[in-house]
């Protein structure tokens, strides 16, 4: 990755600790921390893509984020009480950062949230949990950091 994404990835990791832990205390995500912050990653990885040159990658990042939100905002209205609108708009925000790297790590970095936060539903009911919710946002952070660790 290009020295000049630091930034955006820099505010991701900061934005998205703080999120975790707000969503795993309270299971919400609130608009107020989550849409300025997207909106500041989005204006860096915007600045990334100027100043290596190559614009092409903003429209990668837009594209991962209107795939990642469209895609979500299906299982949501699928299954509202179960999936927030905060999960939503954060998978958004996790497609826009996975799109810099292209449509693949767009669709395996949400693909490995669902599957993490599947492990640990599955996890809670084993242990006999019944009816416990699973606060979902850290786990689209994980798959997002998970694939974006992995490499190109």
């Amino acid at each position: 990755m290009p020295w000049a994404l630091a930034p955006a990835l820099t505010v991701f990791a900061v934005l998205g600790v703080v999120l975790a832990v707000i969503d795993a205390r309270t299971h919400r995500l609130p608009d107020a921390i989550l849409v300025p912050g997207a909106g500041g990653v989005l204006m860096l990885l915007g600045g990334a893509a100027a100043t290596i040159g190559e614009p092409v990658r903003a429209v990668g990042v837009a594209g991962g984020a209107a795939a990642a939100f469209l895609a979500c905002l299906a299982v949501h209205l699928a299954r509202p009480t179960a999936f927030g609108g905060g999960d939503v708009k954060l998978a958004g925000l996790c497609g826009a950062v996975l799109g810099w790297v292209g449509p693949e790590a767009v669709a395996s970095g949400i693909a490995l949230g669902f599957i993490a936060g599947g492990v640990a539903a599955s996890g809670a009911l084993l242990a006999g949990v019944r009816g416990a919710s699973i606060a979902f946002g850290p786990y689209l952070l994980a798959g997002a950091w998970g694939r974006l660790l992995a490499g190109p």
